[in-house]
Protein backbone atom coordinates (compact mmCIF):
# COMPACT_ATOMS: atom_id res chain seq x y z
CA UNK A 1 0.00 0.00 0.00
CA UNK A 2 1.45 3.27 -1.00
CA UNK A 3 2.34 5.93 1.97
CA UNK A 4 3.00 8.75 -0.21
CA UNK A 5 1.51 11.79 0.62
CA UNK A 6 1.37 13.64 -2.63
CA UNK A 7 1.91 12.85 -6.32
CA UNK A 8 5.40 13.50 -6.66
CA UNK A 9 8.36 11.44 -7.41
CA UNK A 10 11.51 11.41 -8.84
CA UNK A 11 12.31 11.70 -11.74
CA UNK A 12 13.24 8.89 -14.39
CA UNK A 13 13.08 10.20 -18.11
CA UNK A 14 16.01 10.17 -20.01
CA UNK A 15 15.94 14.03 -22.16
CA UNK A 16 17.24 12.76 -25.24
CA UNK A 17 14.60 9.65 -25.21
CA UNK A 18 11.99 12.45 -24.48
CA UNK A 19 12.96 14.58 -27.66
CA UNK A 20 13.33 11.11 -29.45
CA UNK A 21 9.47 10.64 -29.10
CA UNK A 22 8.50 14.19 -29.58
CA UNK A 23 10.62 15.35 -32.29
CA UNK A 24 8.14 14.42 -35.06
CA UNK A 25 5.34 16.03 -33.54
CA UNK A 26 7.40 19.24 -33.38
CA UNK A 27 7.75 19.06 -36.72
CA UNK A 28 4.61 18.26 -37.89
CA UNK A 29 3.91 21.72 -35.48
CA UNK A 30 6.86 23.44 -37.27
CA UNK A 31 4.90 22.48 -40.54
CA UNK A 32 2.54 25.76 -41.64
CA UNK A 33 3.21 27.63 -38.42
CA UNK A 34 4.15 30.75 -40.48
CA UNK A 35 1.06 30.22 -42.49
CA UNK A 36 -1.27 29.66 -39.11
CA UNK A 37 0.60 33.42 -38.08
CA UNK A 38 0.10 34.83 -40.86
CA UNK A 39 -3.39 33.96 -41.27
CA UNK A 40 -4.41 33.92 -37.79
CA UNK A 41 -5.37 30.27 -38.05
CA UNK A 42 -6.06 28.85 -34.39
CA UNK A 43 -3.86 25.53 -34.35
CA UNK A 44 -6.39 23.03 -32.44
CA UNK A 45 -5.12 19.85 -34.86
CA UNK A 46 -1.68 20.96 -33.02
CA UNK A 47 -2.76 21.35 -29.56
CA UNK A 48 -4.25 17.93 -30.10
CA UNK A 49 -1.45 15.91 -31.38
CA UNK A 50 0.75 16.95 -28.29
CA UNK A 51 -2.64 15.41 -26.57
CA UNK A 52 -2.17 12.43 -28.30
CA UNK A 53 1.86 12.19 -28.16
CA UNK A 54 1.61 12.85 -24.05
CA UNK A 55 2.52 15.94 -23.80
CA UNK A 56 0.35 16.63 -21.34
CA UNK A 57 1.59 13.99 -18.81
CA UNK A 58 5.00 15.00 -19.02
CA UNK A 59 5.76 15.21 -14.71
CA UNK A 60 3.28 12.39 -14.18
CA UNK A 61 5.51 9.45 -12.92
CA UNK A 62 5.76 6.20 -14.83
CA UNK A 63 3.99 4.61 -12.28
CA UNK A 64 1.36 6.18 -12.97
CA UNK A 65 1.27 6.27 -16.19
CA UNK A 66 3.12 9.13 -17.13
CA UNK A 67 6.58 10.25 -18.72
CA UNK A 68 8.61 11.08 -15.31
CA UNK A 69 10.27 14.04 -16.48
CA UNK A 70 11.40 16.70 -14.10
CA UNK A 71 10.96 20.01 -14.18
CA UNK A 72 14.17 21.03 -16.41
CA UNK A 73 13.33 18.46 -18.84
CA UNK A 74 9.91 19.55 -19.56
CA UNK A 75 11.31 23.42 -19.72
CA UNK A 76 14.05 22.19 -22.40
CA UNK A 77 11.11 20.46 -24.11
CA UNK A 78 9.07 23.09 -24.51
CA UNK A 79 11.55 25.27 -25.43
CA UNK A 80 11.78 22.77 -28.82
CA UNK A 81 7.81 23.19 -29.17
CA UNK A 82 8.33 27.25 -29.14
CA UNK A 83 11.56 26.51 -31.97
CA UNK A 84 8.77 24.23 -33.73
CA UNK A 85 5.38 26.95 -32.53
CA UNK A 86 5.66 29.60 -29.86
CA UNK A 87 1.83 30.12 -29.81
CA UNK A 88 1.10 26.52 -29.42
CA UNK A 89 4.16 26.17 -26.86
CA UNK A 90 2.29 29.04 -25.01
CA UNK A 91 -0.97 27.77 -24.69
CA UNK A 92 0.33 24.76 -22.70
CA UNK A 93 1.51 27.12 -20.10
CA UNK A 94 -1.73 26.97 -17.48
CA UNK A 95 -2.18 23.01 -18.35
CA UNK A 96 1.23 22.12 -17.41
CA UNK A 97 1.16 24.49 -14.12
CA UNK A 98 -2.43 22.83 -13.08
CA UNK A 99 -0.85 19.10 -13.86
CA UNK A 100 1.88 20.49 -11.31
CA UNK A 101 -0.18 21.75 -8.92
CA UNK A 102 -1.98 18.63 -8.15
CA UNK A 103 1.03 16.47 -8.47
CA UNK A 104 1.89 18.69 -5.14
CA UNK A 105 -1.70 18.05 -3.84
CA UNK A 106 -2.01 15.64 -1.23
CA UNK A 107 -3.24 12.53 -2.25
CA UNK A 108 -7.25 12.05 -2.06
CA UNK A 109 -9.86 10.29 -4.74
CA UNK A 110 -10.60 14.15 -5.90
CA UNK A 111 -7.00 14.13 -7.23
CA UNK A 112 -6.76 10.69 -8.35
CA UNK A 113 -9.62 11.97 -10.79
CA UNK A 114 -7.07 14.61 -11.41
CA UNK A 115 -4.63 12.58 -12.09
CA UNK A 116 -6.90 10.14 -14.60
CA UNK A 117 -7.82 13.27 -16.61
CA UNK A 118 -5.10 14.22 -17.41
CA UNK A 119 -3.63 10.91 -18.44
CA UNK A 120 -6.94 10.86 -20.73
CA UNK A 121 -5.52 14.14 -22.36
CA UNK A 122 -8.16 16.51 -21.01
CA UNK A 123 -6.59 19.96 -21.55
CA UNK A 124 -6.80 22.90 -18.76
CA UNK A 125 -7.22 26.53 -20.20
CA UNK A 126 -8.37 29.95 -18.50
CA UNK A 127 -6.70 32.63 -16.69
CA UNK A 128 -6.47 34.53 -13.14
CA UNK A 129 -6.28 38.26 -14.21
CA UNK A 130 -9.26 40.29 -14.14
CA UNK A 131 -9.44 44.02 -16.10
CA UNK A 132 -9.63 47.19 -15.34
CA UNK A 133 -6.29 47.18 -12.60
CA UNK A 134 -7.92 44.79 -10.65
CA UNK A 135 -6.03 42.53 -8.30
CA UNK A 136 -5.67 40.46 -5.92
CA UNK A 137 -6.49 42.35 -3.17
CA UNK A 138 -9.95 43.35 -5.10
CA UNK A 139 -10.35 40.46 -6.93
CA UNK A 140 -14.58 40.95 -7.79
CA UNK A 141 -14.79 36.94 -9.55
CA UNK A 142 -16.62 34.99 -6.91
CA UNK A 143 -17.10 31.15 -6.31
CA UNK A 144 -20.28 30.78 -3.94
CA UNK A 145 -21.18 27.52 -2.46
CA UNK A 146 -25.01 26.63 -4.81
CA UNK A 147 -26.41 23.51 -2.78
CA UNK A 148 -24.05 20.65 -3.42
CA UNK A 149 -21.48 22.35 -5.62
CA UNK A 150 -20.16 25.92 -6.35
CA UNK A 151 -21.46 28.99 -9.14
CA UNK A 152 -18.81 30.47 -10.41
CA UNK A 153 -19.50 34.34 -11.71
CA UNK A 154 -16.80 37.06 -13.11
CA UNK A 155 -14.44 37.70 -15.83
CA UNK A 156 -11.23 37.07 -16.76
CA UNK A 157 -8.68 38.05 -19.25
CA UNK A 158 -5.40 36.93 -20.62
CA UNK A 159 -7.60 33.36 -20.67
CA UNK A 160 -4.51 31.76 -22.48
CA UNK A 161 -5.35 28.43 -24.44
CA UNK A 162 -9.35 28.97 -23.18
CA UNK A 163 -10.08 27.86 -26.91
CA UNK A 164 -8.84 24.00 -26.89
CA UNK A 165 -9.60 23.54 -23.11
CA UNK A 166 -11.61 20.91 -21.80
CA UNK A 167 -11.54 22.82 -18.14
CA UNK A 168 -11.17 26.78 -17.02
CA UNK A 169 -8.75 27.44 -14.14
CA UNK A 170 -10.86 30.04 -12.05
CA UNK A 171 -9.64 32.35 -9.35
CA UNK A 172 -12.05 33.81 -7.49
CA UNK A 173 -13.06 34.57 -3.51
CA UNK A 174 -15.22 32.49 -1.91
CA UNK A 175 -18.76 32.61 0.58
CA UNK A 176 -16.35 34.11 3.84
CA UNK A 177 -13.73 36.07 0.71
CA UNK A 178 -11.15 33.25 1.12
CA UNK A 179 -9.74 33.13 -2.34
CA UNK A 180 -10.26 30.03 -4.16
CA UNK A 181 -9.58 28.28 -7.18
CA UNK A 182 -12.04 26.60 -9.32
CA UNK A 183 -12.06 24.33 -12.23
CA UNK A 184 -15.06 24.88 -14.62
CA UNK A 185 -16.10 23.23 -17.82
CA UNK A 186 -15.18 25.17 -20.44
CA UNK A 187 -18.79 23.60 -22.39
CA UNK A 188 -20.75 24.80 -19.48
CA UNK A 189 -23.85 26.91 -20.32
CA UNK A 190 -22.59 29.53 -18.20
CA UNK A 191 -19.10 30.25 -19.70
CA UNK A 192 -18.88 32.24 -22.94
CA UNK A 193 -15.56 32.37 -24.24
CA UNK A 194 -14.05 35.46 -26.54
CA UNK A 195 -11.21 35.75 -29.02
CA UNK A 196 -10.73 39.85 -27.83
CA UNK A 197 -7.05 39.33 -27.57
CA UNK A 198 -5.47 42.16 -29.89
CA UNK A 199 -1.73 41.81 -29.23
CA UNK A 200 0.54 42.23 -32.06
CA UNK A 201 2.18 38.84 -30.84
CA UNK A 202 1.33 35.13 -29.69
CA UNK A 203 -2.07 36.23 -31.54
CA UNK A 204 -3.43 32.68 -32.11
CA UNK A 205 -3.03 31.59 -28.17
CA UNK A 206 -7.03 32.13 -27.17
CA UNK A 207 -5.33 34.89 -24.72
CA UNK A 208 -8.69 37.07 -24.53
CA UNK A 209 -11.92 37.03 -22.55
CA UNK A 210 -13.60 34.46 -20.31
CA UNK A 211 -16.84 35.32 -18.75
CA UNK A 212 -18.52 32.89 -15.80
CA UNK A 213 -22.54 33.61 -15.59
CA UNK A 214 -23.33 31.00 -12.24
CA UNK A 215 -21.11 28.50 -14.10
CA UNK A 216 -21.04 25.36 -12.02
CA UNK A 217 -17.85 23.94 -10.23
CA UNK A 218 -17.98 20.85 -8.36
CA UNK A 219 -16.74 20.25 -4.77
CA UNK A 220 -13.97 17.94 -6.08
CA UNK A 221 -12.32 20.82 -8.31
CA UNK A 222 -12.56 23.44 -6.18
CA UNK A 223 -9.00 23.90 -4.46
CA UNK A 224 -8.39 26.65 -1.78
CA UNK A 225 -5.37 29.14 -3.94
CA UNK A 226 -3.68 29.51 -0.29
CA UNK A 227 -3.07 25.99 -1.00
CA UNK A 228 -1.28 25.97 -4.68
CA UNK A 229 2.00 24.62 -4.88
CA UNK A 230 4.27 27.06 -3.53
CA UNK A 231 6.78 27.64 -6.38
CA UNK A 232 4.10 28.42 -9.20
CA UNK A 233 4.90 32.00 -9.85
CA UNK A 234 8.54 30.41 -11.28
CA UNK A 235 6.66 27.58 -12.46
CA UNK A 236 4.77 29.97 -15.01
CA UNK A 237 7.46 32.51 -15.54
CA UNK A 238 9.97 29.53 -16.51
CA UNK A 239 7.63 28.11 -18.85
CA UNK A 240 7.08 31.64 -20.26
CA UNK A 241 10.96 31.71 -20.62
CA UNK A 242 11.01 28.65 -22.27
CA UNK A 243 8.76 30.11 -25.45
CA UNK A 244 10.98 33.00 -25.31
CA UNK A 245 14.33 30.36 -25.75
CA UNK A 246 12.26 28.63 -28.74
CA UNK A 247 11.45 32.15 -30.34
CA UNK A 248 15.40 32.82 -29.97
CA UNK A 249 16.15 29.79 -31.63
CA UNK A 250 13.44 29.86 -34.14
CA UNK A 251 15.25 33.25 -35.11
CA UNK A 252 18.62 31.83 -35.86
CA UNK A 253 16.75 28.73 -38.39
CA UNK A 254 15.19 31.30 -40.35
CA UNK A 255 17.60 33.85 -40.55
CA UNK A 256 20.50 31.25 -41.58
CA UNK A 257 18.05 29.86 -44.32
CA UNK A 258 17.10 33.77 -45.24
CA UNK A 259 20.99 34.19 -45.93
CA UNK A 260 22.05 31.36 -47.46
CA UNK A 261 19.31 32.09 -50.03
CA UNK A 262 20.52 35.34 -50.78
CA UNK A 263 21.96 35.22 -54.15
CA UNK A 264 23.87 38.96 -53.87
CA UNK A 265 25.09 41.41 -51.89
CA UNK A 266 25.40 45.18 -51.08
CA UNK A 267 28.20 47.10 -52.88
CA UNK A 268 29.98 47.90 -49.24
CA UNK A 269 29.83 43.85 -48.99
CA UNK A 270 33.47 41.98 -48.26
CA UNK A 271 32.12 39.10 -50.95
CA UNK A 272 29.74 38.79 -54.20
CA UNK A 273 28.10 36.07 -52.23
CA UNK A 274 26.64 37.10 -48.81
CA UNK A 275 26.86 33.90 -47.21
CA UNK A 276 30.85 34.17 -47.65
CA UNK A 277 30.64 37.67 -46.49
CA UNK A 278 32.52 37.60 -43.37
CA UNK A 279 30.69 40.49 -41.70
CA UNK A 280 26.98 38.98 -42.07
CA UNK A 281 28.43 35.34 -40.65
CA UNK A 282 29.70 37.08 -37.72
CA UNK A 283 25.65 38.18 -37.32
CA UNK A 284 24.96 35.06 -37.50
CA UNK A 285 27.71 33.89 -35.17
CA UNK A 286 26.72 36.33 -32.41
CA UNK A 287 22.94 34.89 -32.76
CA UNK A 288 23.77 31.44 -32.06
CA UNK A 289 25.30 33.24 -28.81
CA UNK A 290 22.07 34.24 -27.90
CA UNK A 291 19.99 31.01 -28.67
CA UNK A 292 23.09 29.41 -26.83
CA UNK A 293 23.04 31.72 -23.59
CA UNK A 294 19.30 31.23 -23.40
CA UNK A 295 19.13 27.38 -23.50
CA UNK A 296 21.67 27.59 -20.59
CA UNK A 297 20.11 30.17 -18.83
CA UNK A 298 16.82 28.21 -19.02
CA UNK A 299 18.64 24.53 -18.09
CA UNK A 300 20.08 26.55 -15.01
CA UNK A 301 16.51 27.82 -13.70
CA UNK A 302 14.56 24.29 -14.40
CA UNK A 303 17.60 22.60 -12.34
CA UNK A 304 16.72 25.18 -9.39
CA UNK A 305 13.58 24.30 -9.89
CA UNK A 306 14.05 20.59 -9.27
CA UNK A 307 16.27 21.08 -5.96
CA UNK A 308 13.00 22.82 -4.56
CA UNK A 309 11.84 18.95 -4.04
CA UNK A 310 14.67 18.03 -1.06
CA UNK A 311 12.53 17.58 1.57
CA UNK A 312 11.92 20.27 4.45
CA UNK A 313 14.70 20.76 5.23
CA UNK A 314 16.44 24.43 3.96
CA UNK A 315 12.89 24.63 1.96
CA UNK A 316 12.85 28.55 1.85
CA UNK A 317 16.95 28.41 1.12
CA UNK A 318 15.56 26.46 -2.09
CA UNK A 319 13.21 28.31 -2.45
CA UNK A 320 15.33 31.52 -2.57
CA UNK A 321 17.60 30.17 -4.82
CA UNK A 322 14.97 28.94 -7.35
CA UNK A 323 13.89 32.84 -7.14
CA UNK A 324 17.56 33.94 -7.98
CA UNK A 325 18.24 31.55 -10.93
CA UNK A 326 14.45 32.01 -12.13
CA UNK A 327 15.07 36.14 -11.95
CA UNK A 328 18.69 35.95 -13.58
CA UNK A 329 17.64 33.63 -16.45
CA UNK A 330 14.37 36.16 -16.99
CA UNK A 331 16.97 38.87 -17.71
CA UNK A 332 19.27 36.69 -19.90
CA UNK A 333 16.52 35.00 -21.98
CA UNK A 334 14.59 38.42 -22.61
CA UNK A 335 17.98 40.40 -23.48
CA UNK A 336 19.14 37.26 -25.90
CA UNK A 337 15.38 37.00 -27.46
CA UNK A 338 14.60 40.59 -27.97
CA UNK A 339 18.35 41.08 -29.66
CA UNK A 340 18.61 37.99 -31.78
CA UNK A 341 15.18 38.62 -32.98
CA UNK A 342 16.15 42.37 -34.11
CA UNK A 343 19.90 41.88 -34.85
CA UNK A 344 18.82 38.66 -37.18
CA UNK A 345 17.93 41.41 -39.81
CA UNK A 346 21.48 43.21 -40.14
CA UNK A 347 22.19 39.98 -42.04
CA UNK A 348 19.66 39.71 -44.37
CA UNK A 349 18.82 42.51 -47.52
CA UNK A 350 15.36 44.22 -47.68
CA UNK A 351 13.98 41.05 -48.69
CA UNK A 352 14.36 39.85 -45.11
CA UNK A 353 11.31 42.00 -44.31
CA UNK A 354 8.95 40.48 -46.47
CA UNK A 355 5.80 39.88 -45.05
CA UNK A 356 6.03 36.38 -46.92
CA UNK A 357 9.09 35.18 -44.88
CA UNK A 358 7.35 36.72 -41.66
CA UNK A 359 10.32 36.94 -39.71
CA UNK A 360 8.65 39.51 -37.84
CA UNK A 361 6.71 37.28 -36.05
CA UNK A 362 9.74 36.03 -33.85
CA UNK A 363 10.30 39.84 -32.81
CA UNK A 364 6.73 40.46 -31.84
CA UNK A 365 5.98 37.11 -30.37
CA UNK A 366 9.25 37.86 -28.01
CA UNK A 367 8.56 41.31 -27.19
CA UNK A 368 4.70 39.99 -26.08
CA UNK A 369 6.16 37.29 -23.99
CA UNK A 370 8.55 39.77 -22.36
CA UNK A 371 5.90 42.15 -21.27
CA UNK A 372 4.01 39.84 -19.20
CA UNK A 373 6.15 39.91 -16.28
CA UNK A 374 8.22 43.23 -17.04
CA UNK A 375 12.02 42.85 -16.48
CA UNK A 376 12.82 46.41 -15.59
CA UNK A 377 12.44 45.34 -12.06
CA UNK A 378 14.76 42.29 -11.78
CA UNK A 379 18.10 43.51 -11.44
CA UNK A 380 17.20 46.15 -8.85
CA UNK A 381 15.34 43.10 -6.52
CA UNK A 382 18.62 40.86 -7.37
CA UNK A 383 21.11 43.83 -6.42
CA UNK A 384 18.97 44.47 -3.33
CA UNK A 385 19.38 40.55 -2.27
CA UNK A 386 22.78 40.19 -3.35
CA UNK A 387 24.06 43.23 -1.40
CA UNK A 388 21.46 43.88 1.26
CA UNK A 389 20.27 40.59 1.97
CA UNK A 390 16.63 41.59 1.37
CA UNK A 391 14.34 38.46 1.01
CA UNK A 392 13.68 38.08 -2.50
CA UNK A 393 10.36 35.24 -1.94
CA UNK A 394 8.64 37.36 0.85
CA UNK A 395 6.45 39.13 -0.97
CA UNK A 396 5.28 37.41 -4.00
CA UNK A 397 1.81 36.56 -3.66
CA UNK A 398 1.75 40.53 -3.42
CA UNK A 399 3.16 41.30 -6.55
CA UNK A 400 1.22 38.69 -8.27
CA UNK A 401 4.40 36.35 -8.33
CA UNK A 402 2.50 33.67 -6.48
CA UNK A 403 0.02 33.65 -9.43
CA UNK A 404 0.69 33.62 -13.09
CA UNK A 405 3.12 35.78 -13.47
CA UNK A 406 1.28 38.54 -15.12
Amino acid sequence: MSTATNYLSTPTADLDELRAHFAPVFAKIADGNLERERDRVFPHEQVTLLNEAGFGTLRIATDRGGWGASLQQVFLLLADLGTADANVAHIWRNHLAFVEDRLNATVSDANDTWIARFLDGQFVGGGWTEANNVTLANLVTTVQTDGDHFAVTGAKFYATGSLYADWLDVLGRGDDGELLTALVRADDPGVTLVDDWDGFGQRTTASGTARYESARAERGDVFPAAERFPYQGHFYQTAMLSVLTGITRAALRDGSAALTGRKRNYPQGLTEVPSDDAQLLAVIGEVSADAFAAEAALAQAGAALDRIHGGDRNAKRRLVDAEVAVTQAQLVIIAAALRATTTIFDALGASGVSVQRGLDRHWRNARTLASHNPRVYKARILGDYLINGKDPVSNLAALGRGGQGN
